[in-house]
């Protein structure tokens, strides 16, 4: 596949100064709209996780009036639902020499130096605020005997930062998010759409004004316009089939975007997240992940011997090895996941993994029941150990789990500026669906603060600034009519071909060829063979998959034959950003760069920056935004 270079790419948003009064700047010289103006202007949100539910319902207190829509029947059914471990803040509580700048070293440092200092450092900042605004909507968080609020380690750090609700955070934190919403939808601010599916962006005189829906019950493409647009869609974990997303997560949105002009920056950042429960046979359609919460108190090891296939309890004290304790003395099993991930891959493919095929490892709770006790080991982790019970079989309180490191969460994304603006005027990108905050890992209990700090507290204060110019002319009516038909169109191409393959079957395949090629571990050879096979396979779909049914009606078939038309391009793209980017670097692992002892081996001389991919009909270019560091000091990533 072939590329070309552009020209460079800058954030000219981005604050100057001493780094801990840039946010403060950015809010100071942000244009205000007055509440009068406010009523007049309207903003479409796509989607109700914890970044769309909160940025509805904050925009909808300020008064603006909101259009929210979500393809699930609720908004409490969005994937941020199914984040369990917990959430970071630089609250200090256990005086453990937390702070905000070590927060923000700390991410930084995590995401293997690749992510914006301005904008880590801003996040670490709000962090503080989504725990007040949590618990003052009732989240029910976790309390010492004392009544303080409790928090836990998660990898990547050295104290304990991160506030939870036992194993359902995330659902805890939208059930917060949802009820701050439905006031505001009955106070009419917010107008609710759900089982509509974005399928294209309007964008008028250069700017997104809009987005065209369908209907998922009826079938009815609808028109929706407004003065900005904010994409809360997401990750694309799902183009490699078994992932820990729910099955509805897709990219089509955040594509759609980018086919109209928005760049789309770092596609081969994927985390593969280390704690999931091992793929039982072959027909498996998803992953489920144990919550990373759990390497505080479970113990990760493998037998010393290749091929030993004894049970666990009987494998002997000094016939273990605790690996990530033996490497990484100083992080021990509280590693970030991609070094987690990658080295239980190592052990595996010397053949001491566990299990079926030998693919897994243990994580055992055999000292915590002992130090701790029983009843307090439940109290922490009780849901999920009877989650993994109902799924395997296995009492983990007898026996370890069984894990093994699976596609969780995506650090790339549509590009945004400092105020979480696409390059195209009026689209703003928050959550998972930009790109802006994780560089190329992201640390644990970071995803739900990235989202609720964007939609809570940044988007509302710099959609602001854009807004304050509206509102704006009529749409042109001419942009909305080319968007619905080429909707229309593609619904009925997707109908049209009446092949022989379902939709799941060609998903199922290139997420095989997406693992196989460009996952845990990628070289030249891989990402240049997947890059010839994918438009193979996509050149297969549109001559031979079925879709049973028609567009009039709720059709699933239809709903995920384009959602699976979407991920080949979108696999085309990961691929050739990760044969482009001749390093490693986090969740980026190519094998021809790496040290002595096996870790990721950065090229800060030629990667130093974002890479910020546009679709032209002359195929993809690329432009980079250099990354400039004052406060941290890049260096090898070491936690041993």
């Amino acid at each position: 596949m072939k590329y070309t270079e552009g020209s460079e790419i800058r954030d000219a948003k981005a604050p100057s100064g001493p780094i801990e009064e840039r946010w403060e700047k950015r809010k100071f010289s942000a244009k205000l709209v007055n509440p009068a103006n406010k009523r007049k202007l309207h903003v479409i949100v796509v989607g109700t996780g914890l970044a769309g539910g909160s940025a509805a319902a904050t925009l909808g207190e300020l008064g603006y009036n909101v259009t929210s829509f979500c393809y699930q029947d609720s908004p409490r059914r969005a994937h941020s639902i199914a984040a369990q471990g917990g959430i970071n803040a630089a609250k200090n509580y256990r005086g453990d020499g937390d702070s905000i700048y070590r927060l923000f070293y700390d991410t930084v440092k995590g995401g293997d130096f690749r992510a914006r200092e301005s904008n880590v450092y801003r996040l670490a900042q709000v962090s503080v605020n989504i725990i007040d605004q949590a618990v003052a909507q009732g989240v029910p968080f976790a309390r010492e005997y004392g009544g303080l609020l409790d928090t836990r380690s998660f990898g990547g750090a050295q104290v304990s930062r991160t506030f939870y609700a036992r194993g359902q955070t995330g659902q805890q934190l939208l059930l917060g998010a949802y009820q701050a919403l439905e006031r505001q939808v009955a106070a009419g601010t917010v107008t609710m759409h759900t089982r509509h599916e974005m399928l294209d962006l309007i964008v008028s005189d250069g700017r997104a004004r809009g987005v065209i829906v369908r209907d998922m019950v009826t079938g009815e493409i609808e028109r929706h316009v407004a003065d900005a647009v904010v994409l809360a869609t997401g990750g694309y974990g799902n183009v490699f089939f078994l992932s820990t997303n729910a099955k509805g997560c897709n990219t089509t949105a955040i594509w759609r975007a980018h086919e109209r002009g928005a760049y789309f920056a770092n596609p081969c950042y994927t985390q593969i997240h280390p704690t999931c429960i091992p793929v039982s046979g072959e027909y498996q359609s998803k992953l489920t992940l144990m919550s990373e919460s759990l390497r505080n108190d479970g113990r990760v090891w493998v037998p010393l011997r290749k091929n030993d296939s004894r049970a666990p309890g009987d494998i002997p004290e000094q016939e273990r090895d605790y690996y990530l304790e033996r490497i990484y003395p100083a992080f021990g099993n509280l590693v970030p996941r991609d070094i987690a991930s990658r080295a239980a891959k190592n052990v595996c493919d010397e053949g001491r993994g566990v299990g079926p095929g030998g693919l897994g490892v243990y994580l055992d709770f055999r000292d915590a029941i002992g130090r701790l006790g029983r009843d307090a080991v439940e109290k922490k982790y009780g849901n999920l150990f009877e989650m993994y019970e109902r799924i395997t079989g296995e009492n983990p309180y007898d026996v370890p789990m069984r894990i093994y490191p699976a596609v969780h969460y995506t650090m790339g994304g549509l590009w945004v500026d400092y105020d979480l603006q696409s390059t195209i005027p009026g689209l703003f990108v928050i959550g998972e669906a930009n790109f802006s905050d994780h560089g190329a890992n992201r640390l644990g209990a970071s995803a739900l603060m990235q989202g609720l700090a964007d939609g809570y507290f940044v988007l509302p204060t710099t959609i602001g600034d854009y807004l304050a110019n509206g509102p704006y002319e009529d749409v042109d009516e001419e942009a909305v009519a080319a968007a619905e038909i080429k909707v229309r169109e593609k619904i009925e191409r997707l109908l049209s071909v009446n092949g022989t393959r379902t939709p799941d079957s060609f998903h199922r395949e290139l997420g095989k060829l997406m693992w196989d090629y460009c996952g845990m571990e990628r070289t030249e050879e891989s990402l240049r063979k997947a890059l010839e096979r994918i438009p193979e396979l996509r050149a297969e779909f549109w001559q031979n998959v079925k879709v049973t049914g028609t567009a009039e009606e709720l059709n699933q078939v239809l709903e995920k034959a384009g959602r699976v038309a979407d991920f080949f391009d979108l696999a085309e793209l990961m691929c050739l950003d990760a044969l482009v980017r001749t390093e490693s670097c986090g969740g980026h692992f190519r094998a021809e760069s790496q040290d002595s002892d096996g870790e990721a081996l950065r090229d800060d001389e030629q990667f130093a920056h974002v890479s910020a991919w546009e679709r032209t009909p002359d195929g993809p270019v690329l432009h980079k935004e250099a990354l400039e560091y004052e406060y941290v000091k890049m260096t090898q990533r070491s936690y041993k």
